[in-house]
């Protein structure tokens, strides 16, 4: 089972140590041990996505005539049993998790407004929503209604299926930073309380893996 996790995080000084990257290396340990195949793309190596303009040309192919970094990736989604979103709250979200999600969304969309009964290529295809940011636990509702619900429309027009972490988090799960302090520059330091977050990780990952194999099986009994 080949399940993608996205670190959408556009910060370049982070380096290796960006914090959806952290949470995405993570999760390929949690879901290995499962007995997935799971890797992490890092939206920062996509330096040549751009926004859609909308010149409707992706109706005929399904891919879009002016990004080549896009299509590489919608291919790797496409291929993939599952998708991990994983986001830090930007305004809401990061650029390139936008150009990236609105793209698939014109795609959808064109056909689906020619066909109602209209399948993706991704259609149904499982999907998980993790976000993180600056505030505490106080913070997280705020950060669902920004980042994961924010994500999770956009999936639903693309026609993922984003899997609920319980009633109340339907859309995914936040993990808040603990403690934030002077960085010696301009950017403070936030470190996160990796204990709980594991815990809590464990527990999602679980429930969409269980998800993912009822849809790989799904799928090889009804092509």
């Amino acid at each position: 089972m080949k399940i993608i996790c996205i670190s959408a995080s556009n910060i370049l000084h982070s380096g290796t140590e960006s914090t959806s990257l952290k949470i995405c290396r993570k999760l390929e340990e949690i879901l290995s041990n499962d007995g997935a195949h799971c890797y992490t793309i890092d939206l920062r190596q996509y330096p040549g996505m751009s926004p859609c303009i909308g010149c409707g040309r992706c109706y005929e192919t399904r891919r879009c005539a002016h990004d080549r970094d896009f299509n590489r990736l919608y291919e790797e989604l496409i291929s993939a049993d599952g998708v991990i979103f994983v986001s830090p709250h930007y305004a809401p979200i990061p650029a390139r998790l936008c150009m990236l999600l609105e793209k698939m969304e014109e795609i959808a969309f064109l056909h689906w407004w020619r066909d109602s009964g209209y399948c993706s290529e991704v259609c149904h295809k499982p999907a998980a929503v993790i976000s993180h940011g600056g505030g505490s636990d106080w913070a997280l509702k705020s950060y669902r209604a920004m980042v994961n619900d924010t994500i999770a429309n956009a999936l639903d027009t693309i026609q993922f299926r984003t899997v609920p972490y319980d009633e109340e988090w339907s859309t995914g799960i936040s993990l808040p930073v603990e403690k934030a302090a002077e960085g010696g520059g301009i950017f403070p330091s936030q470190s996160y309380d990796w204990e709980a977050a594991d815990v809590k990780l464990l527990v999602y990952m679980r429930k969409f893996l269980t998800y993912a194999k009822a849809k790989s099986i799904d799928k090889r009994e009804n092509p």
